[in-house]
């Protein structure tokens, strides 16, 4: 489970790989703005295929924006997703920096296919090759003929891709890895026969070893700072040591005849020193008369042969001398240190539990940092000599440490176990996993965005609506108040004019009266013919009636007469139905007189 989510298997992980190219999106790449055209996106063929054949040591993502060039969606991703595949590969595959870095730079080339074949880039010849690189974990630098077989491979493999860069076909570059993972599955053939082959032949070395060191062991322990007659030393030099050795490889430490044969040695050693055997001369004789038998009972044992006479004919001299009361002539019972080396510890070596070492072994083991670190395969624990066996890996012995020394660089962080290589498809799968979680995330935000970017535009939209009904609102008060105002300005225009009308009406209406009353009996009026306007009629004033007020006109004959109410009669003057004959200009005179005396009278 990664994030919650479940683990893609390797061909959901390889399907989904085109999705993630073309949808994801990561901070600080150089997108595109929008969807370039087809045209204007750069063929990245030539860069890649220069930094591959330069072998150099950077991030696609950072090549591709170190240059000012139009890049695709597609193009950007696969250099982010081929970086990051290889970087988590290379971190939890265990390898040697070195070898890890020649690998990395196959990101150039994954980065290339990855954009045009999207994740039928990952078939099996190229992830097996991949994961058989698991067999070179234990590669260092220094390993010998053996490093450097491997990176001349991997030279050959540079001159691979970069054919295939410039061919376009990738069929050479995954023959190579096929050709590559059955050379591996032969010399994985061969390298077993050897690692069996070295553990025979260690194992009775280190059998050989032990003897030799124990045997020296107790030799030196029994003969320190001790001064003995020649014989005995030769004896226990030529005769004694090979045989005690012989009993070590045949018998090891446990069985009678080690015991013997040490007690034997301190015999010899309590004879041939005065300073030890001069104190108990009865003890001399006892040890004097069965020595020769005890030495030869251990040597039948042990051998077909009897032991040669001239081999004991020393030891029997000096005896005789002993027993005389003599003391021969003493050596240093030791040779120098520089021709017999002996350690004490030998003897005490004791056995580690099958228990201590079982989950230790076979394994790998790093010491150093960085391009100093040494690598080694823990090959075996060497029982008889309590030794780890170190080897390369491929059967090549690299050398020994002993298990205490083992034991102590391990507890104290010296050395460190490689952590169990991660097949790359469990990468692969893992990774993209990872980007595709990544990539539902972001769907899942462009999505929110996309209802929120409605939901705000809905929003803004009503926002609108909601002003322009406002506006429109207000527009139409607006509208509605400059209406009431043009109204009222109307009104109270129609108003001045009704009341300027009124007053001069009234003016006229007081001017017509005044000329009304002015007219003397005799007087003449046209009167408006209504049925012939052009034909206007002459009455002359016959009679005034003051108490009706009325006035009766009638024509030159005397005839059709005419009666006038006086109201009437200034209603008629005033609309100018009628005229008062000879004086109409005075009625004008009369009239501008009576409005300048009415607004003389209103001020």
């Amino acid at each position: 489970m990664q994030q919650g989510r479940q683990l893609l298997s390797l061909e959901q992980a390889k399907k989904r790989i085109g999705d993630v190219l073309s949808g994801i999106r990561v901070p600080d790449l150089p997108y595109p703005v929008g969807k370039p055209e087809k045209e204007s996106v750069s063929d990245w063929t030539p860069l890649l295929m220069s930094c591959w054949t330069e072998q150099r040591d950077e991030p696609v993502s950072h090549v591709i924006r170190s240059v000012s060039l139009t890049w695709s969606v597609r193009q950007i991703n696969a250099a982010y997703v081929s970086d990051r595949i290889m970087d988590v590969f290379l971190k939890s595959s265990g390898l040697h920096p070195e070898l890890a870095g020649r690998l990395a730079r196959l990101r150039f080339f994954l980065a290339w296919r990855m954009n045009l074949e999207g994740g039928g880039l990952f078939n099996d010849a190229l992830m097996n090759w991949l994961d058989s690189f698991q067999d070179h974990r234990g590669w260092s630098a220094n390993s010998g003929r053996s490093s450097r077989l491997l990176l001349d491979q991997l030279d050959a493999l540079t001159i691979e891709v970069a054919g295939c860069f410039e061919s376009g076909d990738t069929t050479a570059v995954m023959a190579f890895c096929q050709q590559w993972i059955a050379d591996a599955e032969k010399r994985e053939q061969q390298t077993e026969r050897l690692r069996e082959r070295l553990l025979k032949t260690e194992q009775g070395a280190a059998r050989q070893r032990r003897a030799e060191h124990t045997a020296r062991a107790l030799i030196g322990r029994a003969m320190k700072g001790r001064q003995l007659p020649e014989p005995i030393v030769q004896f226990v030099m030529e005769t004694w040591f090979p045989l005690l050795k012989q009993i070590i490889w045949e018998e090891g430490l446990d069985g009678d005849n080690w015991r013997h044969a040490s007690k034997l040695l301190e015999w010899l050693v309590w004879i041939g020193d005065p300073k030890l055997s001069d104190k108990d001369k009865n003890r001399l004789y006892t040890v004097g008369e069965q020595i020769g038998d005890r030495i030869n009972d251990v040597w039948s044992r042990l051998n077909k042969k009897p032991l040669p006479e001239a081999s004991l004919a020393g030891i029997q001299s000096v005896m005789v001398q002993r027993l005389r009361g003599e003391v021969p002539e003493l050596v240093p019972a030791l040779p120098p240190a520089d021709r017999f080396s002996w350690d004490s510890s030998w003897l005490a070596l004791e056995p580690v539990p099958e228990s201590d070492y079982r989950e230790m072994a076979q394994k790998w083991y790093v010491e150093g940092e960085g391009a100093k670190e040494q690598r080694r395969f823990f090959l075996t624990l060497l029982e008889d000599t309590q030794e780890v066996l170190w080897t390369n890996g491929a059967g090549v012995r690299l050398g020994f440490s002993p298990w205490s020394v083992f034991r102590s660089d391990f507890d104290q962080g010296v050395l460190r176990p490689l952590a169990p290589i991660r097949p790359f498809g469990e990468v692969l799968a893992e990774t993209v996993t990872a980007l595709s979680n990544v990539l539902q995330r972001q769907m899942q935000q462009r999505k929110q965005a996309a209802e929120d970017a409605q939901k705000k535009a809905a929003a803004l939209r009503k926002e609108k609506e909601q002003a322009e009904k406002v506006r429109a609102a207000q527009q139409a008060a607006e509208a509605a108040e400059k209406e009431r105002l043009r109204l009222e300005a109307e009104a109270q225009r129609q108003a001045d004019q009704d009341a300027e009308a009124a007053r001069l009406r009234q003016e006229k209406e007081v001017a017509a009266r005044i000329l009304v009353e002015g007219i003397k009996l005799g007087g003449w009026i046209v009167v408006e013919n209504r049925d012939s306007p052009g034909e206007p009629r002459r009455l002359k004033l016959a009679v005034r009636i003051n108490a009706s007020r009325k006035l009766v006109f009638v024509d030159r004959l005397g005839l059709n007469r005419r009666e006038y109410i006086e109201d009437a009669l200034i209603e008629d003057v005033v609309e100018g139905n009628v005229r008062v004959l000879g004086v109409s200009a005075e009625f004008d005179d009369t009239l501008s007189r009576v409005v300048g005396r009415i607004r003389v009278g209103k001020q």
